[in-house]
């Protein structure tokens, strides 16, 4: 609410998931205005041809209830928070065997750990995302495989397979260490669903980025961002069989991959380290250190939290292995204890705790504030080409699309010229925008510190104006050249 309030929520992503929930609660395919146009989709281009999330269908009905943003912002509290008992319950899993004063520390150490863990501060921090279902989805299945409960992790498994495409991958390995630990104690039970898992997981990712997503209209090789080890998956394939140790030459390639690793395994004093669930973890690490994309590298985004049930639930059962197996076990498991509590704390506020009694990050920076106001003079039901900043306030109640490189013509812009938004490159292409708008058709009705508010009074010809049509090919978003260079910039 804090980012809300700010105005730092924005239509990348924010305001392509607000549109996407707010179809599936009309009964329709989620699709967004915003990512559609923005990225020359074809008009009706669902967003389940981008990514497999069929999960956000179950967040239809609040809109029913509250048909706003933040609905959004709320769920996504609720299901992080769900994830406190599970995790209380993971660590009384692990510490069965240990006195009962032991059992209640860890519980209340790990959930509390959890609950302000720095990657979930900042996926808040970055508005809402389908990590919302991939946290609680993995809690879950890791703590019905820790309670024998087969069929239930078996269950929560597959419904994590629906946050995300990659998720089949992560219950493939949870299947695998699974079916290890079940064959080692002898447990049949769990030996078949762990084979089964380790099957099926992988199974379901490559059916739905093989199948799925180009049935429906996601184009090929969209999202593939790892030209340095092939041009393609088979490509990649043939070059890491034929020279495997590009692998590692990719992954600390520049150097901030490696920092990223020992930011995530140093805030937990590399306790995740000493448990076969972090294996859990490689595929998502994998695809990081491995991208060329550099929003993939720092840990300022929402990419940790898909790790954090994991590294949380590792880091108890290597704390309880230590408690019941060293001969100074109680020293030992507390000291590492407490040096994980420290360092996950110190990062949690510097990462986000530490904002929140930081009145300035309460109010939006004087560039943003005339958006507001702007903004409530745009009628209902417009056509609306909005400052990516704004358009979330715009969703619920017209047809916005974020201002861009190409005009859409649109009713009603509304744009800052003397700051940069995304996606624009300099502030002097958002100046031009707005004068090639006025010469075309435009009226400005509103200006003041930056903020500029046109809408199109005459239907004079727009130069370069282009609205994506059936046979629209979608284009990538240039990255910017600081991204990825800082593993804390924001």
């Amino acid at each position: 609410m804090q980012s809300w309030t700010a105005l730092r929520l924005t239509g990348f992503d924010l305001g392509i998931f607000d549109q996407a929930v707010r179809a599936y609660a009309h009964f329709e395919l989620p699709r967004s205005p915003i990512k559609n146009v923005h990225h020359e989709f074809p008009p009706g281009f669902s967003l389940l041809g981008d990514h497999f999330t069929p999960a956000l269908a179950l967040l239809a009905p609040l809109y029913w209830v509250w048909d706003d943003p933040r609905v959004l912002l709320f769920a996504q509290a609720a299901l992080f928070a769900v994830g406190v008992p599970v995790v209380r319950r993971i660590a009384r899993h692990c510490f069965a065997g240990a006195e009962p004063r032991a059992v209640r520390r860890a519980a209340d150490l790990g959930g509390l750990v959890y609950a302000v863990g720095w990657p979930l501060l900042n996926s808040s921090y970055n508005g809402f995302h389908e990590v919302a279902f991939a946290v609680p989805f993995t809690l879950l299945m890791l703590e019905r495989g820790l309670a024998r409960r087969y069929a239930a992790a078996a269950c929560w498994a597959l419904l994590l397979c629906t946050a995300k495409e990659d998720m089949g991958l992560v219950a493939g390995a949870f299947g695998l260490v699974l079916a290890v630990r079940a064959h080692r104690a002898g447990d049949r039970a769990g030996r078949a669903t762990g084979a089964a898992l380790a099957l099926v997981g992988p199974l379901i990712s490559a059916a739905a980025i093989t199948w799925f997503l180009p049935a429906m209209g996601g184009p090929e090789g969209y999202y593939w961002s790892y030209g340095s080890l092939g041009a393609d998956p088979g490509a990649a394939l043939a070059h890491v069989l034929t020279a495997p140790w590009v692998l590692l030459q990719v992954s600390v390639t520049p150097f901030v991959k490696v920092a990223m690793l020992a930011w995530i395994l140093g805030t937990l004093a590399l306790l995740p380290l000493g448990s076969p669930t972090f294996l859990l973890a490689v595929p998502l690490l994998a695809e990081r250190v491995l991208s060329d994309n550099p929003n993939h590298w720092p840990v300022i985004n929402h990419y940790d939290a898909f790790l954090w049930p994991i590294l949380i639930t590792a880091s108890l059962e290597a704390l309880a292995r230590l408690h019941q197996s060293h001969r100074n076990r109680t020293a030992v498991a507390r000291s590492w204890a407490l040096t994980a509590l420290a360092l996950s704390s110190a990062a949690a506020v510097t990462l986000g705790l530490g904002l929140l009694v930081r009145p300035d990050h309460w109010t939006p920076s004087p560039d943003k504030r005339p958006l507001t106001a702007a903004a409530e003079l745009i009628p209902d039901g417009a056509t609306v080409e909005a400052d990516n900043t704004i358009a979330p306030r715009l969703t619920a109640r017209t047809h916005v699309v974020i201002a861009d490189a190409t005009p859409r013509g649109a009713d009603w812009v509304l744009l800052r010229v003397e700051n940069r938004t995304f996606p624009f490159a300099s502030t002097d292409d958002q100046s031009a925008r707005v004068a090639l708008l006025l010469a075309h058709g435009y009226t400005e009705v509103r200006r003041q510190d930056g903020t500029v508010l046109l809408h199109r009074t005459t239907r004079t010809a727009i130069p370069g104006l282009r609205v994506p049509g059936p046979d629209s090919t979608p284009i990538r978003e240039a990255v910017p050249d600081d991204v990825g260079t800082n593993l804390l910039l924001r």
